[in-house]
């Protein structure tokens, strides 16, 4: 691979980590988490609408599709899923949508552990890939391979030295986009696989979950 970078705003400067070290370094950090467990914030764009919804909980990743995340602002909700099945509890409505997990979690926007260990794979990595925020944390702009309507750009943000995803946006195919930060990240603390399964509360509404097609 040819490492070679336009100098410009945001472009990696001399002395800058080189693409593929970068590449190397955030698939060998992925490549041995089994699970993971950070805060995060999230701000959501949609573009049709011109309006941004920001919402902060806990995420909870094990490696097999399973997922937990605890949103406690703008309103409570859990979204859960055993890497088989997918439970969206929002306590507000008194509601919870179950069904099969889809399979856009067993992609790289899913299912982040397993996609992040296999980059070259999943992704199209090119030159102009790598850039440099203004705190110096090397940031990757990647295109999948197999483009999704949730998922057709995605920018990571990490740590210099653990390459650790300290910032991950998400683009669709409508310019929408969520842009997620996570913070007091912990990494293989053998998290209990009953995080990931969900029982609804007694008297709740349990309603199929429809997705997109």
């Amino acid at each position: 691979m040819t490492l070679l970078f336009a100098a410009g705003p945001g472009a990696a400067q001399p002395g800058s980590p080189a693409l593929d070290d970068v590449v190397s370094g955030l698939e060998r950090t992925y490549t041995r988490i089994a699970d993971l467990r950070a805060d995060f914030t999230q701000s959501a764009f949609n573009k049709s609408l011109g309006q941004t919804i920001k919402a902060e909980g806990t995420v909870y990743l094990k490696k097999g599709g399973k997922m937990r995340w605890e949103y406690k602002t703008p309103s409570p909700q859990q979204i859960v899923s055993d890497g088989k099945l997918l439970w969206i509890h929002t306590p507000e409505l008194n509601q919870v949508n179950v069904g099969e997990a889809p399979r856009a979690l067993a992609g790289p926007a899913g299912s982040f552990l397993a996609g992040l260990g296999k980059l070259r794979e999943e992704f199209s990595i090119g030159l102009n890939s790598l850039k440099v925020d203004d705190d110096g944390r090397p940031s990757l702009d990647l295109r999948p391979k197999k483009p999704t309507p949730v998922l057709t750009r995605l920018i990571l943000t990490m740590d210099p030295k653990e390459y650790l995803v300290r910032k991950a946006v998400l683009h669709d195919q409508f310019d929408n986009s969520v842009t997620m930060s996570f913070t007091k990240v912990t990494i293989n603390s053998r998290l209990d696989d009953a995080l990931f399964t969900f029982t609804p509360p007694k008297g709740a509404a349990v309603v199929p979950l429809e997705l997109p097609k």
